[in-house]
C-alpha cells in the first residue's frame, strides 16, 4: 500500500517518511546490509539473508499492491537513512494482522526515525481494517521496548535463548503485540 509523505523535524533535522519507490531499491540493498554491521539488535549478520536491487524491486512492487503490507523509508536530505516494513500474512484466520521492522542507520538514532516510522504504520494499519501489529526485539534494546510499550504494544511473550550474539552469550527474544481499540 502507499501512503501521503510526511515531514518530521526533530533536533534540528528536517526528514520525510514515505512509501518505498522501486527506484530506492539499489539503495536499500546496501543500506540493509550496512545497518546489519551497526546493530546486534537485528536479526542477521551483514551480509546474511543478502537482498539484491531487483529482490528489493520486487519486494516494494508487491508491497505497493497488497493492501496488508506497507514498506516505509525516511529520508534525509535526498537520502534514505532508515526503513520499516509491515508485512500481512495471506491466510484468513491471520488477515487481521501485520508483522513490523525496522532499521535505522546508527548516525540517525535519536531523531525520532523509527518512532515516527512506527507510528506512520499504525495509522495506516488503523485506517486500513488491520486489528493487530506484532514485533520481535532483543531483550537488551531496552529504548526499543519503552518506545514500543508508550505507543500501545504489550508483551506477549519470550523466546528463551534465541539470539546468539558476538559475545557467545544467548539473548531472550521479547514477542509484542498492539490490538486496535
Amino acid at each position: 500500500m502507499i501512503i501521503n509523505p510526511q515531514t518530521f523535524t526533530v533536533n534540528g533535522i528536517q526528514y520525510s517518511i514515505r512509501s518505498a519507490a522501486s527506484h530506492d531499491a539499489k539503495v536499500l540493498s546496501e543500506l540493509r546490509v550496512r545497518i546489519d554491521g551497526e546493530t546486534e539488535n537485528l536479526d542477521r549478520e551483514p551480509g546474511e539473508a543478502f537482498i539484491d536491487e531487483k529482490g528489493f524491486e520486487q519486494l516494494i512492487q508487491a508491497d505497493s499492491e497488497k493492501n496488508n503490507n506497507l514498506f516505509l523509508v525516511a529520508v534525509v536530505d535526498n537520502q534514505i537513512v532508515a526503513f520499516s516494513r509491515c508485512e500481512g500474512y495471506p491466510l484468513k484466520r491471520f488477515a487481521h494482522k501485520v508483522e513490523f521492522g525496522v532499521c535505522v542507520l546508527q548516525d540517525y538514532w535519536g531523531y525520532g526515525i523509527g518512532k515516527n516510522l512506527l507510528a506512520e504504520s499504525i495509522a495506516w494499519a488503523d485506517t486500513n481494517g488491520i486489528q493487530k501489529i506484532t514485533l520481535n526485539v532483543l531483550e537488551t534494546n531496552t529504548n526499543a521496548i519503552k518506545l514500543y510499550q508508550k505507543l500501545g504494544f504489550e508483551i506477549e511473550g519470550i523466546l528463551k535463548k534465541d539470539k546468539l550474539l558476538s559475545d557467545g552469550k544467548l539473548y531472550n527474544t521479547i514477542m509484542m503485540g498492539r490490538v486496535k481499540n
